[in-house]
């Protein structure tokens, strides 16, 4: 429960466990015997003491009824998880992992993370895949959320933070596009500076083929096809030029290739841009009056702009609004991303990428590979190159990647063609999880290990603005429950010998001193931050080079990261969608999230209070589509790709396009929506193309 009572001194100040917001809030016990901890208000800078419905319910979570509590192994004789004691259980990770390795090489053994592991976790495990393993296959999940987003941060400024400014700054600007974000749903206390804008006389303009809860606040509202984002962007930018609203001195002094830039984006006039988006032209006019008469002005995407298989080229395109309009590198302005994940943004940025070491370090960088061996006491050369990515590898499985240890994830329902990916999970010689609950993706484990939450450890994330927060442990653990940074140190111990198992501690302080050591003169730089300087100054923002140094809230206002200091226009034009509607699958499919649950539903769908507000799948469409095919709200209907199939309730609307269907992807079983995507992937990112497929609905039975 929310008390909304001052903050006494038995408290212990924390943070949200879900979004990329990490809210703060405060945990004191409970009255009566059960042992349990009530929320009470924080006023964090982020939320100012607002919780959504899943912060002040998030307690829930840590009952002994709704977690796991002890290690379980698949037994030869009945094929059943059965409890185990942890020597039993680790042992038999250790020596699976170890025979793989030894008959099919490193790189047969695969590491697959999680967004909402801590910074010192995430760092702890790409350590562990990297020195303990050698193997370069590990990814994590965070690859689903803003990578797409943080690609085209690479290309064109030099470096990646999902926003480059506070939170704060939104209420301040002039207006703000938002493309492919329902805030409103995903992450409610961060409506306060939507709606503090509009009371501070700016203008909200909502991009999304769906009028959410966030769209009915915008002062204009876009409603394009799903998979033409791209094109909506280089249409406004074609009017940009077109009207000569481009700020030529401001692209003259800071910024490259815009010559390039311009030339392709003339081929997107606007008639054309609203033949394939579905917005007519008077909006688009629209939006680039209100954006450009505006002193100042943000543009932030989200999923819904960014998980398509051109998603760094859209978020590019939005790039090149803001800099073709000079809103970026000032004040007040720019371009940002709404990172989804708890730890999205510090859990890539340590080293659970494929492709990454910690402090945004390249793998493929000589330099880099040879400070951070120079850290983790081994020769450069034995560092793994970089592996596959997130999709490629859980598609690899079964294959030439045998085995696999899974820390906090459930690909089984939040991966693309998420039944073809339970098969290939099911295909594993072998397959350890470590998890809070027994997630969908553990009930197919080999060996499940039972890890500390978020009440019950301490450690770093680092919220959507990159300010590095601390979230202190509020009670000791159950019994027989350790924590991620306990597991990697006996399997080090395990799989090496007592010198490796050092090089894992398992108290996260420790860890974070040397993951700052390992982030030193690296983009994403924790160097100047301890433990001590969160508490005090309510979070650091990197970069942070030095204990003097102050943070960066505000980055690129003297120059970007890149090696003149200029942005970089990339040149981009439309394409369409991996998959195309036809006669066989005419409608267009797009997920997303709903309010009271969060991700694949693995924590959230275990809370009454939650799921009592969100019980279930559904298929959101428009009363003309629901007419073509004869249900009624609530008929349930099943949804056809090429890929699978889900059955769900119908839920008819007239806020959504009528040539579109809309299934959150929380929840297994038959209403599975990931059964259904497309996991074409970006070329740059890897994102899988979430957003946009080719479906047939149908009647079905009586909903189930």
């Amino acid at each position: 429960m929310l008390t909304n009572a001052p903050v006494p001194a038995a408290v212990t100040p924390t943070h949200c466990p879900y979004c990329s917001l990490q809210c703060g809030m405060g945990l004191r016990a409970a009255a009566g015997a059960d042992g349990g901890l009530d929320v009470v208000a924080r006023d964090f800078p982020v939320n100012r003491g607002a919780l959504c419905g899943k912060g002040s319910s998030a307690p829930a979570l840590l009952s002994r009824g709704l977690r796991l509590t002890e290690p379980l192994v698949r037994r030869p004789g009945t094929g059943l998880l059965e409890p185990a004691t942890w020597e039993e259980a680790l042992e038999l990770v250790a020596e699976r992992l170890g025979s793989v390795r030894q008959g099919y090489g490193a790189d047969a053994v695969g590491v697959f993370g999680g967004g909402g592991l801590t910074n010192e976790k995430a760092y702890a495990l790409g350590k562990f895949a990297r020195v303990v393993l050698g193997t370069s296959q590990i990814d994590y999940n965070g690859r689903f959320c803003m990578s797409s987003a943080a690609a085209a941060h690479q290309r064109a400024f030099g470096v990646d933070r999902g926003l480059p400014f506070p939170l704060e700054d939104v209420a301040r600007t002039g207006c703000v596009i938002l493309a492919g974000s329902n805030l409103a749903e995903t992450m409610p206390p961060a409506v306060r500076y939507l709606r503090e804008l509009r009371e501070n006389g700016g203008t909200l303009i909502v991009i999304d083929p769906r009028r959410t809860k966030t769209a009915e606040q915008a002062d204009l509202h876009l409603a394009p096809r799903p998979g033409t984002d791209l094109a909506l962007a280089l249409g406004l930018l074609h009017l940009v030029v077109a009207q000569g609203r481009a700020d030529e001195e401001f692209i003259r002094e800071r910024t490259s290739g815009w010559e390039a830039a311009r030339a392709a984006v003339m081929a997107h006039w606007p008639e054309l841009v609203e033949r394939t988006t579905g917005v007519p032209v008077p909006q688009l006019r629209d939006a680039v009056a209100l954006f450009c008469d505006a002193q100042e002005a943000m543009v932030l995407t989200a999923r819904g702009a960014e998980q398509h298989a051109k998603g760094t080229d859209t978020v590019g395109a939005w790039i090149n609004f803001c800099l073709a309009t000079g809103r970026a590198g000032r004040p007040l302005s720019g371009y940002g991303c709404l990172t989804g994940q708890g730890n999205g943004q510090g859990g890539r940025e340590h080293g659970q990428k494929a492709d990454q070491l910690p402090g945004y370090r390249k793998l493929a960088d000589p330099a880099a590979r040879a400070h951070v061996a120079g850290v983790w006491g081994v020769e450069p050369d034995s560092l793994p190159g970089p592996g596959r990515s997130a999709y490629e590898l859980l598609d690899a499985l079964g294959g030439d990647v045998k085995a696999l240890l899974v820390m906090g994830s459930n690909p089984v329902v939040s991966a693309p063609r998420a039944a073809h990916i339970e098969g290939r999970l099911r295909a594993l010689d072998f397959l350890a999880v470590a998890d809070v609950v027994l997630s969908e993706t553990a009930e197919l484990a080999d060996v499940v290990l039972p890890v500390t939450q978020w009440a019950e450890e301490t450690g770093t994330m680092t919220n959507l603005e990159g300010r590095v927060l601390l979230r202190r442990a509020a009670l000791p653990p159950p019994e027989h429950v350790r924590s991620d940074l306990e597991v990697l140190n006996s399997l080090a111990e395990l799989l090496g010998s007592e010198s490796a198992a050092k090089g894992f501690p398992v108290d996260p302080e420790e860890v974070f001193e040397e993951l700052r050591l390992a982030s030193a003169g690296g983009a994403a730089d924790y160097s100047g931050i301890s433990y001590a300087r969160i508490e005090a100054e309510d979070g650091v923002f990197w970069p942070c080079p030095e204990e003097g140094h102050p943070g960066t809230p505000r980055l690129f206002l003297d120059r970007f990261a890149t090696e003149d200091g200029r942005a970089r226009f990339v040149e981009v034009a439309h394409r369409e969608p991996d998959e195309e509607t036809d006669a066989d699958y005419p409608v267009v499919l797009t997920t997303g999230r709903v309010l009271a649950q969060y991700q694949s539903g693995a924590q959230t769908r275990r809370v009454a209070e939650l799921n009592a507000a969100a019980p279930g799948a559904y298929v959101e469409m428009h009363p003309l589509l629901a007419g073509r095919i004869g249900v009624g709200d609530g008929d349930a209907v099943t949804v056809t790709s090429r890929r699978g199939r889900a059955t769900a309730p119908a839920r008819v609307t007239g806020a959504i396009r009528s040539d579109t269907v809309f299934m959150p992807f929380h929840w297994a079983g038959e209403g599975r929506a990931n059964n259904l995507t497309n996991p074409a992937l970006d070329p740059v990112s890897k994102m899988p193309e979430f957003k946009a497929c080719a479906v047939r609905v149908e009647r079905a039975g009586p909903a189930v």
